[in-house]
Formats: structure tokens, sequence, C-alpha cells
């Protein structure tokens, strides 16, 4: 037997106003489309904004449904667009946002599994890490160099 260790490295800024002034203009799209969310079930939103190589801007929102699994959250609503309308371009970088409409969020919330996954199939194909910047409402922001870091044990095309 032998014991292998894995460690993931963050940067931690204090807030928003930290940021370089793209990925600030990027987190307040994110900010703006979560206002947008359809969350009448968790009530919990989520914004999501992608920066192309193109130069485009792609949003995403949470959409809920009754039916609980058949929403969608902000991250993949993005990134499902992006490749549906500029499929040849390239994710630079997502900024995520999350917020409750029943108390303040203040901890940095990060994608979900499932986003995680689906980051990773566009950060795999385009072979190009994507700079991952998230926070709650407010306080902090947490800036991810590539969603390996997130997800050092990624499934992909290569295990099929």
């Amino acid at each position: 037997m032998k014991e292998i260790s894995v460690t993931s490295s963050f940067k931690v800024f204090d807030s928003i106003n930290e940021l370089s002034k793209d990925t600030q203009d990027l987190m307040t799209e994110a900010i703006e489309i979560r206002k947008k969310a359809y969350a009448p079930y968790s009530q919990f939103r989520v914004g999501a904004a992608l920066l192309l190589d193109n130069g485009k801007i792609v949003l995403g929102s949470n959409q809920e449904n009754a039916a609980y699994p058949s929403g969608l959250c902000a991250e993949r609503v993005a990134i499902f667009h992006a490749g549906s309308i500029y499929p040849e371009a390239k994710i630079l970088k997502m900024a995520i946002t999350a917020a409750s409409d029943t108390n303040q969020t203040k901890a940095p919330i990060p994608p979900c599994g499932s986003c995680r996954q689906s980051i990773a199939e566009y950060e795999i194909k385009q072979d190009t890490p994507i700079e991952i910047f998230f926070m709650g409402e407010i306080g902090e922001v947490y800036q991810s160099a590539s969603l390996k870091n997130l997800l050092p044990f990624m499934f992909d095309k290569k295990f099929l």
C-alpha cells in the first residue's frame, strides 16, 4: 500500500474590489444575472459569467423546477449556452456568485459536483485551464487557476 496526498491552492481576495478590473467587471455581470435567477423553491440564487477568448461574455443563472432534477445550475446554463453559440471559443474565466433570499451568504460558494464535471469537460476539450472565481453575496472571493484544482481526480473521455 502507498499513500498519496493531493492539495489544492487558491488565491483569496478580501472583496470584489481587490480583483483586477476585468475580473471585477465579470463578477459584477455574475451578480446582476444572479438577481434574475428562477429560484422559487430553494430561494438560493446563483449567477455565472464566462469570459470567452473571442471577447464575448456569456451569462447564466440557476433555473429551478418543481421536479427538482429538471432544474439547472447557473454554471451549466452559462457553459452550455456558450458551447452552443460559440462552439470554437475557449472559456478563459468564470465568475460565480451565490446569495440566499433568507440570509446573507458571506462564504464563497464553489461549483457543485455536477457543475465541476461539466466545467471539466470544457477544460479538457479546449486543452486550456479555466480560471474560476467564486464568492457568496459579499465578502471574500476565491480564485482557482483551473478546474483541476477543484476536482483533482477528474473523470473524462480518456476513461471511456
